[in-house]
C-alpha cells in the first residue's frame, strides 16, 4: 500500500500548542500580559540562524552587520543548532523572531503549524528562483520564504588511489561499475568508499541519491527499486568495500576518514569543495543504477518571516531578507550555489571549477518533493532506521524496508 500524503488537515502533535498560541496572538490587539519575554524595540530586529560555527568575524556575520547599517536598524542575531529549529520556533511564541533561517525540509512543517508568513502575504519576490530550489519551501501552492542558496551531495574521489588500483574514473558510470572499482581498490590494499549512514536525518540525506538513483519513491519504501538501493549499501559494508564506521559517521567524520588518503571515494557535500581542492581530490555526480545521473537532495536554508503580532514589522523584515539575498551576497558568504540562474552564472564566471557542483544542484530535488511536505520527516525516520537495521545485519534489506513502509504508513493519515 502506498503511503498516503494527500491529507493536509492535520498539525503535528509536537507543534499543536505553538500553532494555537500563534493563531491566538494573531487575533489579539496589542498589549502584552507580561508573561513572555520583552518584545523587540521598533528599530531592533531579531534573526535566528543555524550557524553557531560562524562567529562575529565570519563573512555571514559581516553581511548581517552590513545590512543592519544600510537599513539603519539593529539586527540581534541568535545562532543555534539547526536540529532544534522546529522546537525552538514552536516554543518561542508569543515572541517569534522577525527572521528565521530554516533547513529546507522543515519549512513545510513550520508552515503547516501556522508559524510562517507566505511570500504572497509579505511581498517577497521569488519569481527568479530556480524551481527545484524554491519548491523545497512550498506547501499546497504557497511559498514560505526565500532560499539563501543551495548545496547538494556528490561523489568525491582520490585520483592517486584509483590510479594505483588501475581504475579509470571514466569507467564508473553506474552501481555495478562503481562496485567493481571499489573491489579493485580494496584488492590493491586501499579502502573503498566512506559515507554517513548515521541514524538521523543526515543518514537519510546521504542515502537518497542511491535510493532515487535506483528509481525509488519515498511513498513506497519497500519497492524493488528501494530494496536494490539498500542492497547496494549493505553489500558494500558486508564485503568490506565500506567501513562499519558508516553506521556512526556524520558527514564530518566521514570526510575526516576520506582525508586520511586511504579511501578511493567519499559521498559528501559541495561544502567540502575547498578542502577537496587543497587535497587534490576531484568529484563527480552520484551515478544511477543504470548509468543515468542520480538526483541528490538539495540542502540549504530558507530565510523565512515568522508570524508577528505587530504586522507593521514585516515591511522592514522584507528589506532585511532582500538585503541578505541581494545578488549572491548570502550564498557566497555561506558557500552555497546561488538560487538563481543569473547568480549561478556569476559564480561560474568567478570560479569555473564550480561547474560540476552547479550542474549537480540543477539536477537535485528537494526532500519534500512530490508534495510530501510534512510527511517527509516521518518517512525519513523510517528510512534511516531501515538503513541502520540493514547495514548492521539486524535485518535483510527487504525486511527492513518492508517494516519501514508499514511503520511510515501507520504514522500518516
Amino acid at each position: 500500500m502506498n503511503i498516503n500524503t494527500s491529507s493536509r488537515g492535520r498539525v503535528l502533535a509536537a507543534l499543536a500548542v505553538g500553532a494555537v498560541a500563534v493563531g491566538m496572538l494573531a487575533g489579539c490587539s496589542g498589549s502584552d500580559d507580561g508573561g513572555g519575554t520583552d518584545a523587540p524595540s521598533s528599530d531592533t530586529y531579531t534573526l535566528w540562524d543555524p550557524y553557531p560555527d560562524r562567529d562575529a568575524s565570519s563573512d555571514w556575520a559581516k553581511v548581517i552587520d552590513a545590512c543592519a547599517a544600510d537599513l539603519d536598524i539593529t539586527i540581534d542575531r541568535n545562532a543555534g543548532n539547526t536540529g532544534d529549529t522546529v522546537k525552538d520556533l514552536t516554543t518561542a511564541a508569543p515572541n517569534l523572531p522577525d527572521i528565521a533561517l530554516v533547513d529546507n525540509p522543515k519549512v513545510s512543517t513550520l508552515a503547516e503549524a501556522g508559524l510562517l508568513t507566505t511570500t504572497a502575504d509579505n511581498g517577497l519576490d521569488v519569481s527568479n528562483i530556480e524551481k527545484n530550489i524554491l519548491s523545497a519551501g512550498e506547501l499546497d501552492g504557497d511559498v514560505y520564504g526565500v532560499p539563501v542558496g543551495a548545496n547538494t551531495l556528490g561523489l568525491y574521489y582520490n585520483p592517486a588511489v584509483l590510479e594505483a588500483a588501475g581504475v579509470d574514473i571514466a569507467s564508473v558510470t553506474d552501481f555495478a561499475s562503481l562496485t567493481d572499482a571499489l573491489t579493485k581498490v580494496v584488492a590493491a590494499g586501499k579502502k573503498g568508499i566512506t559515507f554517513s549512514a548515521v541514524g538521523t536525518e543526515e543518514g537519510s540525506f546521504q542515502f537518497l541519491p542511491w535510493f532515487w538513483g535506483a528509481g525509488g519513491d519515498l511513498t513506497q519504501l519497500d519497492s524493488p527499486e528501494a530494496v536494490a538501493s539498500l542492497e547496494l549499501w549493505t553489500n558494500w559494508v558486508k564485503d568490506g568495500l565500506a567501513p562499519n564506521s558508516v553506521l556512526q559517521n556524520t558527514q564530518g567524520t566521514s570526510w575526516d576518514e576520506f582525508l586520511t588518503g586511504e579511501y578511493a571515494f567519499a559521498e559528501n557535500g559541495s561544502w567540502f569543495k575547498g578542502a577537496a581542492d587543497e587535497a587534490g581530490y576531484l568529484s563527480m555526480q552520484v551515478p544511477g543504477i543504470d548509468g543515468d545521473v542520480a538526483a541528490a537532495p538539495t540542502g540549504g536554508e530558507f530565510i523565512t518571516i515568522p508570524i508577528q503580532k505587530d504586522t507593521a514589522r514585516y515591511a522592514t523584515s522584507v528589506k532585511i531578507v532582500e538585503c541578505l539575498t541581494d545578488g549572491n551576497t548570502g550564498a557566497d558568504a555561506l558557500g552555497y550555489v546561488a538560487p538563481t540562474a543569473e547568480g549561478q552564472a556569476a559564480q561560474l564566471e568567478a570560479d569555473p571549477t564550480l561547474e560540476g557542483w552547479i550542474t549537480a544542484v540543477g539536477d537535485a530535488k528537494p526532500r519534500t518533493a512530490d508534495n510530501l511536505g510534512t510527511a517527509y520527516p516521518i518517512i525519513s525516520e523510517q528510512l534511516f532506521t531501515a538503513v541502520q537495521n540493514s547495514l548492521s545485519g539486524a535485518s535483510t534489506p527487504a525486511d527492513a524496508l518492508a517494516k519501514a513502509q508499514t511503520d511510515a504508513a501507520s504514522k500518516l493519515p
